[in-house]
């Protein structure tokens, strides 16, 4: 159960993720929500004396808003007003650096938008004109609205169709490489992108901001025991992370689905790490990644810098007594060779040894056993090589796709 501050603090860090000025905050207990306003009367009343008290232009609600209620509180509040779906939908729709990100955003602004259009229209009545493209005669303003966002947003699906079959072509050799797969997953501001950056030397975005990273984002990583490795960086998840934003992410976190290996990365020197902890799993639940089905994963508990001595070593001490638990600084680097070997054991835990004969001429085949497995013995019979290679279950599958 999250605490009253870490959500105000957490909606306020949204409000700011995009440069609003955040003026006032104040949390309200609704023991039955108005259909109309979702705050009682006297709440309404309180936030609108607020809103002129700071002389504020946008109200944020952060919680999600029917079209009525965020109609109703504009009229009190005499402000725009937007909930979090709303606000979440602005940060993403400022920050998708690629088309790819900006279409799956459009996509989801307009499925939010569609169920809205319940606006202040005052000409229902009007029949619009009969040039053809924006509609015929009858039809009133908000069909026509309505209709080409439907139009727009059976477009961008079919766009988004072609991502995902050239994002599944992309995979589909990245499978038969020689090389494992390990996405970053984790709530917004857990340290996702400094970790991969410690990780990889690269310069992706990585600043105290939420959903600082949109766009995937993948780079060659070293790993005791394999020649190398891809570390994908992924967008970060929130808690009521809108439906809209799921489905239309969905290729974009297809990346995780397809990976060797998960790294959950956590702030745990957050208040509410593990309540955020249980929103990420929740989130690659809701895209059937829930385990034992979804790829092996790691806990990489982040930002142990952040920790009083004593609270660390109690933490190092509990990591210690379970499985497939890390604990690491990102920003000073403390646990990282620690984390890389746990990668490559957790990799490597399921490999058996498997008995193969290759032709002596099959060098592709001989080199890919030899970068992606680890070969235990190798002796040649004339025209043969008989080798005796450690591989896991995915990676024989692979090699017999060759």
């Amino acid at each position: 159960m999250r605490s009253v501050d870490a959500r105000l603090d957490e909606g306020q860090g949204l409000a700011e993720a995009i440069g609003i000025n955040v003026v006032g905050r104040r949390a309200f207990r609704i023991r039955a929500p108005r259909p109309a306003s979702l705050f009682g009367k006297g709440q309404a009343e309180e936030i609108a004396e607020q809103a002129v008290d700071h002389e504020a232009t946008l109200l944020i609600v952060d919680a999600a808003l029917s079209p009525v209620q965020q109609k109703t509180l504009e009229d009190v509040s005499k402000c725009k007003v937007i909930d979090r779906t709303g606000l979440i939908l602005e940060i993403f729709g400022e920050r998708a650096a690629t088309a790819e990100g900006r279409l799956q955003v459009e996509l989801a602004h307009l499925d939010y938008q569609a169920g809205r259009l319940v606006r202040s229209w005052t000409h229902l009545e009007r029949q619009r004109g009969g040039f053809g493209f924006l509609g015929g005669p009858g039809e009133t303003q908000i069909e026509a609205d309505r209709r080409l966002i439907r139009d727009r947003m059976a477009r961008i699906r079919k766009e988004l169709d072609q991502v995902k079959r050239t994002r599944g072509l992309h995979r589909g050799r990245r499978q038969k490489a020689p090389w494992p797969v390990i996405a970053l997953v984790g709530y917004t501001n857990a340290g996702k992108s400094t970790l991969f950056n410690r990780m990889t030397a690269a310069s992706v975005m990585a600043e105290n901001l939420l959903f600082a990273t949109l766009d995937p984002t993948m780079r060659e990583v070293r790993i005791p025991g394999f020649d190398k490795a891809i570390l994908s960086d992924t967008v970060g998840f929130v808690s009521d992370l809108p439906t809209e934003l799921i489905a239309a992410f969905r290729a974009t976190l297809e990346e995780v689905e397809s990976a060797d290996l998960i790294l959950h990365v956590r702030d745990i020197a957050h208040p509410d790490s593990d309540a955020q902890a249980a929103d990420v799993e929740g989130v690659l639940a809701s895209l059937g990644l829930d385990e034992p089905a979804s790829p092996p994963r790691i806990e990489v508990w982040n930002k142990l810098d952040l920790l009083r001595s004593d609270d660390r070593q109690a933490l190092l001490n509990e990591a210690g007594r379970r499985d497939h638990v890390v604990c690491v600084s990102a920003l000073e680097g403390t646990g990282i060779d620690a984390l890389r070997t746990a990668i490559s054991d957790r990799l490597q835990q399921e490999d058996e040894v498997r008995r193969l004969r290759v032709a002596a001429a099959d060098g592709i085949r001989l080199a890919w056993l030899h970068a992606r497995g680890q070969v235990l013995d190798q002796r040649i019979e004339g025209e043969t090589i008989h080798l005796a290679v450690k591989l896991s279950p995915e990676n024989l599958e692979r090699y017999e796709s060759l």
